[in-house]
């Protein structure tokens, strides 16, 4: 089974999932981009998963479901109009062609009912997790709470260590910058953010990351941290209660940074 990126947009990964015959696509916000990325691998479509309701993310439905039938996957709790297989927290995805097994996990606090995808059975180890985690970040909260955040996170952060992430935004750079800002001291953050740059230097992706990684050098995974406290103290003028208050201090502050 391999995995890669579809740049679509400005910064948008759509990831396509193939066994060198059939594919799977995430979140197909541009059906151009998966077009042509299908007519250059040969795979012919078999399924489409779905994490949320954005249009960078559902815009490419329709185009990519007018030339065939495939099954779409995607939260129930969202509307969403191709979605023919709305699926709930612990539903389980088997998608023959190609082979893989997904555990839908809800982690809503980007949107309401944002989901993601975690691998299992043959493909253990993986988690399509939309906009809720970026490498070094989180997504903005159009529509959740930062307690729905600090969950949703903390779900995907209990994952194994060794999971690969698949978010759907080249951010790591600016997210990097931020984070560099929020936790000055970090040296495995730092070692991560020169490997990003050489990687952005040579045109290729800094994704996936991994669970582990983003445990030791994501600031809204370590809001607990003295070091990440003591800096959203002193730019908030105020000292968090816990680590909830300062997830949300961070994440206002990260909106305008």
């Amino acid at each position: 089974m391999k995995i890669i990126p579809v740049p679509a947009f400005r910064d948008n990964y759509i990831w396509l999932v193939h066994d060198g015959r059939h594919a799977l696509v995430v979140d197909p916000g541009d059906a151009v981009a998966v077009e042509d990325a299908l007519r250059h691998l040969g795979l012919e479509l078999g399924a489409i998963l779905v994490t949320h309701h954005h249009p960078d993310h559902t815009g490419g439905l329709a185009a990519l479901l007018a030339r065939r039938g495939v099954p779409v996957f995607g939260p129930a709790g969202e509307a969403i109009e191709q979605v023919d297989h709305p699926v709930f927290d612990g539903d389980e995805i088997r998608i023959a062609s190609p082979g893989i097994a997904l555990r839908v996990l809800e982690v809503p606090g980007h949107t309401a009912g944002h989901i993601a995808f975690v691998g299992i059975d043959s493909e253990p180890g993986l988690v399509f997790c939309g906009d809720t985690l970026f490498s070094a970040g989180c997504g903005r909260l159009f529509e959740g709470s930062p307690a729905q955040m600090q969950h949703s996170l903390a779900r995907l952060a209990a994952l194994p260590p060794d999971t690969r992430v698949y978010c759907t935004h080249e951010y790591t750079l600016s997210n990097l910058a931020f984070a560099r800002v929020a936790e000055p001291h970090n040296p495995e953050r730092d070692a991560w953010a020169a490997h990003c740059e050489a990687l952005r230097a040579r045109g290729e992706p800094t994704l996936p990351s991994t669970i582990g990684r983003e445990r030791a050098i994501n600031p809204f995974l370590r809001c607990d941290q003295p070091g990440v406290i003591d800096t959203v103290a002193a730019h908030a003028g105020r000292r968090p209660q816990d680590a909830l208050e300062c997830l949300a201090d961070l994440r206002a502050w990260k909106d305008s940074f």
